[in-house]
């Protein structure tokens, strides 16, 4: 194949119909995905990463669509991965209420949305978020919004892959809201109240603004107070006042080594996950054959016993002392 009409060139070239291809392969687990996404990492690093995460019901999807607009209206391009839950059936993604988000987006060619399936990962991430992020980055998006699931670990996930993280609440939570105070600190970089005209909005901001909520600069710089927007998805109002203080964190980040630690962090995450689909791949199709019907009897012991038999014949990996975390692997 020419090195011109090669799927990695045709996204670098934004094509929409070769992305949606690749990111099919990158949550198929095809080899030639994991080729294109070598030849692309030159043509990543340059897109804002924005993350959208919540509680269920507080209308993500209807602010994203907002957010949307807003970032359309200033001329910026726009990629968004929108994670759902599997189906039990097909693993396919399920749309769910999107419609606001897909109206906002329908007929411009500078808005390109992908809905992935989290297939029961952590967090309710999906595995492929973070190469979908890169075929978005390198197809020459500005901006690449993640909304995930909103669900178990979620909002810790997302810190690990956005460059700003967005947590939106609504009014009238009463003991779970309160519950959420405690890791705003460690998830959200903006919070965003949104139904802002709402009764108990006002009071909402007022008693998350009183907090003071910091976040730690893991470079040593100055940390970063947590801003409290109230915003109205659905009317459109207060999104500037959103996305003004999303673009302040992400020049407020930029001035310090904070986003090159996330980084260093994120490139690690994909490095494991890279490992383990690869050694997947190569080990469990050999434990299949090499065992043939042995394990049926008692598989916890058989797959005690054919670890132990790849580490004797790799000894180097148990007299190799154990790796340090990446820098930064902790937080953003």
């Amino acid at each position: 194949m020419d090195a011109a009409t090669s799927p990695a060139s045709q996204v670098a070239a934004g094509s929409v119909l070769h992305a949606g291809r690749l990111i099919t392969g990158i949550e198929n687990g095809h080899a030639v995905a994991r080729v294109a996404l070598r030849e692309l990492a030159e043509h990543r690093g340059r897109a804002q990463l924005i993350g959208v995460t919540g509680p269920p019901g507080a209308g993500k999807s209807t602010l994203v669509a907002s957010l949307i607009r807003e970032l359309r209206g200033r001329g910026r391009t726009i990629g968004v991965i929108a994670v759902d839950p599997s189906s039990p059936f097909s693993g396919g993604a399920l749309l769910g209420d999107r419609d606001r988000m897909l109206e906002a987006s329908s007929g411009d060619r500078g808005v390109f949305i992908r809905s992935l399936a989290s297939r029961g990962a952590s967090g309710g991430l999906a595995a492929a978020v973070n190469d979908a992020v890169d075929v978005m980055d390198a197809m020459g998006k500005d901006v690449v919004i993640v909304e995930t699931v909103g669900v178990g670990q979620g909002e810790f996930e997302i810190a690990k892959i956005a460059h700003t993280v967005i947590l939106v609440l609504v009014p009238g939570y009463g003991d779970a809201l309160q519950a959420m105070k405690a890791g705003i600190t460690e998830i959200a970089d903006v919070v965003a109240v949104n139904k802002g005209d709402s009764p108990g909005a006002d009071q909402t901001v007022k008693d998350l603004s009183a907090q003071g909520f910091e976040r730690t600069d893991p470079s040593g710089g100055k940390p970063w107070s947590v801003p409290v927007v109230k915003v109205s998805a659905l009317r459109h109002e207060g999104v500037a006042e959103l996305v003004a203080a999303v673009d302040e964190h992400y020049a407020a980040t930029g001035e310090t080594q904070w986003r090159v630690v996330g980084e260093r962090a994120r490139r690690h995450a994909q490095f494991i996950a890279f490992v383990g689909d690869r050694l997947r791949e190569e080990l469990l199709g050999a434990a299949g054959s090499a065992l043939g019907d042995r394990h049926l009897a008692d598989p916890y012991g058989a797959a005690e016993r054919y670890v132990q038999e790849l580490l004797q014949a790799h000894h180097w990996l148990t007299t190799q002392p154990r790796a340090e975390a990446a820098p930064g692997t902790e937080t953003k």
